[in-house]
């Protein structure tokens, strides 16, 4: 992986951190033109990215790992960040939602969650912060209004990453309930099944979708 952070001190102690739990970092950046050099020297499973890097400290981040989702879409991206702003996970799913994270660090508590959210990130899956997950499904319409209140907890649990399994424990109800929930997601998004897709993936591609905007 790559890690892009401007403070060197967070900076060096992920690396620490990450290298000690068997991840491989083979490059870090401290500014954008940074990562997107290191990205296309090592064209590494994930990089993760501040939002609010050198020199204006604003959007430079962000503006980044959009660039590197379209000039090396395999690259899977975790946003890691103190900052939780809808509009800024808008422009980065904008378009193929799949290998993209977005984590608050003040709400990371477990080293073990982040590698998680890493592996799941760079096998192209989804890895967002619940808060993210809410202020985006506050500004969403459209398809979503066809859910039920519990279809959309349903799906909003799927798009944080989480199995069937721990969707019926979050929510005391059973696996089998989740998967009806889930079905019914799936119908009302309009996902047929065909032999190598992956309707999981593409409702909540789908769902990101629609809240981004």
């Amino acid at each position: 992986m790559v890690i892009a952070e401007d403070s060197v001190i967070l900076r060096e102690g992920m690396v620490e951190l990450l290298t000690a739990r068997g991840c491989e970092v083979v490059a870090t950046a401290g500014d954008a033109d940074e990562l997107l050099a290191a990205v296309a020297e090592h064209v590494p499973d994930v990089a993760v990215v501040d939002i609010r890097m050198p020199p204006t400290h604003t959007d430079e981040g962000i503006r980044a790992a959009v660039r590197l989702r379209a000039d090396h879409p395999g690259v899977g991206i975790l946003v890691f960040s103190q900052h939780a702003e809808p509009s800024w996970a808008a422009r980065l799913l904008a378009g193929e939602a799949s290998g993209i994270g977005y984590l608050l660090k003040e709400r990371v508590s477990a080293t073990a969650d982040f590698i998680e959210a890493l592996r799941r990130v760079a096998a192209g899956g989804v890895a967002l912060d619940p808060e993210i997950v809410s202020r985006m499904l506050n500004s969403g319409t459209r398809r979503l209004d066809r859910l039920t209140e519990r279809e959309r907890e349903v799906l909003d649990l799927m798009a944080q990453g989480h199995s069937n399994r721990s969707i019926a424990g979050l929510l005391v109800i059973s696996e089998r309930v989740v998967e009806k929930h889930a079905a019914s997601v799936f119908g009302k998004f309009d996902l047929q099944p065909t032999d190598a897709d992956n309707r999981r993936v593409k409702a909540v591609v789908a769902y990101l979708q629609e809240v981004r905007t």
